[in-house]
């Protein structure tokens, strides 16, 4: 029998390809919310506007949830029981569309913008700290190494300080 031998090296995000990274970032959410019980399934499209289902082992909480590289609001997801995951700095967030639409309107003038009025939605990297105060509660774990990072330079975790 002879032995397999492997060479494991880390790929660089921005080599990836959009669907790549696509599925790197979902295994990334994945493996956080298994540590709140949950068992993620990548959808081959977006089923009734989700990316994946969270399955709780309670056996009763089925989440679909809409995968984003940003704090996104969209008008399609309203009234859909649609959650939003995004990672912002260091942490990833987890909230139903609608309390995020809620959050961001109390929080920020984006419902005011031409993007919301007229293109129906908005995302932004940048959170204000009110708005990131009201997020707390949703914050649901670290981002654990290069996540959403589009070139080589940014994507070494070590090189972002």
């Amino acid at each position: 029998m002879t032995e397999k031998h492997i060479r494991f090296e880390n790929v660089p995000y921005g080599r990836l390809s959009a669907k790549q990274k696509e599925l790197f970032n979902f295994q990334k959410i994945a493996a956080t919310l298994a540590d709140y019980g949950f068992n993620c399934i990548k959808l081959a499209d977006d089923w009734q506007g989700a990316d994946f289902l969270a399955y709780h082992i309670n056996g009763t909480t089925t989440l679909k949830v809409q995968l984003k590289s940003r704090l996104t609001i969209n008008q399609k997801y309203n009234g859909k029981d649609i959650w939003i995951a995004f990672p912002h700095k260091d942490h990833w967030y987890l909230i139903e569309h609608d309390s995020l639409v809620s959050k961001v309107g109390e929080n920020t003038k984006w419902l005011d913008s031409p993007s919301w009025k007229e293109r129906h939605g908005y995302s932004s990297t940048s959170i204000n700290p009110k708005l990131l105060v009201s997020l707390s509660g949703n914050k649901v774990g670290p981002v654990y190494g290069s996540v959403f990072f589009d070139d080589e330079e940014t994507s070494d975790p070590a090189k972002l300080g």
